[in-house]
């Protein structure tokens, strides 16, 4: 058999002939194929046989449904529309099933075939195998998506290790936590590393609007429906169709509401306020509370259906003074974060700031340490934040801590750096260290240091 690929008219187009085809096409890594008009293989190459598991001898002379078939069977109709509407398809993904029956993604090109009198006699198809690329992808997702959560705490770190796993799956997630812990960036992370990171990511603060706002910002309304509704408007739920809903501060919202999220749930309906439709929608559902919902439950105010339905699989997130660990690390993180957006050419933090947040409460947890971390970037106009610099309740709580006592060589040790950095001036090292010029100059005197 000789094929002739179509060419756009005035250019020039050669004859090739078949085995001299099947020569050319076996040095190729990709996966080659054709049919004739009838979509029965004419011709499968070693990439073909490599990726999808078939030995020509088993593809050619079969319709072409036959060897590639799956759920998704648009590798066939890629070439049957291409023969259909004489309009090559260029780089398609695909997913398609190999003969062990695993899938894998590709990536298909098709084109005309014609004989020698310029009459169309088939189609070629041009596949690769994707999931290398798609591999490396998806790690690089991880870590750019890992990057946003900054740890060394070992429930943290568990917490992370499951994503990926929790990401996969389509389940209902209810996240756990204190307000300013972290909620929303797992919440991110889940859509980050989910097969809907493509789709839309819609966040909605129940306990910031009133029940009946809530309502219509979560189904939508039609025109008429109430005395401001001046037209059409779509709820949270169609918006996030084909994405994912986080649903934060879950435990504000009005019971009667909570019956209607159940049947969204439960069934993937509901009705926009004024509208006797019913609308489709498939939208994952996170959910995120500060409050304990068993509580909530106990005092009637979160429905137990609702609970469990949200509750396939839940993440608590621990408080900042549960991992004191990462203080140093967010501190960190944070600064980076400021300079670069105020333009800032460098900021270090004296080892007192670390002492003095490590000593810190948090209530406010990751949120409130951000923002200190903010305002003495602020407050300093030099090189190097200093107590001074930190909001002062931050501090007097600190001082009313009890550290564990230093011995005389460690304190001696602190001081002298502090000397250093600051090139003898007392001034400023004492600063630094939150104490006073003249018990600055006293220790020294107890350590026997010349002045």
């Amino acid at each position: 058999m000789s094929v002739q690929p179509s060419a756009p008219e005035g250019e020039t187009t050669h004859i090739v002939d078949a085995q001299l085809c099947r020569k050319i096409f076996d040095r190729i890594n990709d996966g080659v194929f054709a049919v004739d008009t009838n979509c029965m293989i004419t011709l499968f190459n070693l990439a073909a046989e490599r990726i999808t598991g078939y030995k020509s001898e088993e593809a050619v002379g079969r319709v072409c449904y036959k060897v590639f078939h799956g759920d998704v069977k648009r590798g066939v109709c890629a070439l049957r529309e291409t023969l259909d509407d004489q309009i090559p398809v260029n780089e398609f993904r695909e997913t398609y099933i190999t003969k062990e029956g695993f899938e894998i993604p590709i990536r298909i090109s098709t084109m005309l075939l014609k004989n020698p009198s310029g009459e169309i006699c088939g189609a070629l198809g041009v596949f690769r195998d994707e999931s290398e690329i798609l591999r490396l992808r998806r790690n690089l997702d991880r870590e750019h998506v890992f990057d946003r959560i900054v740890t060394s705490n070992s429930r943290m770190e568990r917490i992370l290790n499951q994503l990926p796993d929790i990401a996969q799956s389509e389940c209902s997630v209810l996240i756990e936590g204190p307000s300013g812990s972290g909620k929303e960036l797992i919440a991110q992370a889940i859509h980050d590393l989910s097969p809907r990171r493509f789709g839309p990511y819609i966040k909605l603060n129940c306990a910031a609007l009133p029940d009946n706002l809530l309502e219509s910002e979560m189904f939508g309304y039609e025109k008429g429906a109430f005395t401001d509704a001046k037209r059409d408007k779509p709820g949270i739920f169609q918006l996030a169709n084909g994405g994912t809903l986080l649903l934060d501060e879950i435990a504000n919202m009005d019971r009667l509401l909570q019956v209607k999220l159940l049947r969204v749930l439960n069934d993937g309906e509901f009705q926009p306020l004024g509208s006797s439709t019913t609308c489709k929608t498939d939208a994952r559902i996170i959910a995120s509370t500060n409050e304990n919902l068993q509580r909530a439950i106990s005092q009637q105010r979160f429905r137990s259906d609702l609970y469990y339905r949200i509750n396939v699989v839940s993440i608590e997130i621990p408080s900042l003074r549960e991992r004191p660990e990462d203080i140093p690390l967010l501190v960190n993180h944070f600064l980076r974060k400021k300079m670069r957006r105020s333009h800032r050419a460098n900021c270090e933090v004296s080892p007192k700031v670390y002492s003095i947040l490590t000593k810190y409460s948090f209530p406010g947890n990751v949120r409130e340490l951000e923002n200190a971390v903010e305002h003495g970037l602020v407050m300093c106009s030099g090189d190097t934040m200093l107590p001074s610099h930190l909001p002062q309740h931050i501090v007097e709580e600190s001082n009313f801590s009890h550290p564990e006592p230093m011995n005389e060589e460690s304190e001696r040790s602190l001081i002298l750096d502090a000397l250093d950095r600051h090139k003898g001036n007392h001034s400023k090292a004492a600063e630094e260290l939150g104490m006073h010029r003249t018990t600055l100059w006293r220790k020294l005197k107890g350590f026997g240091t010349v002045l």
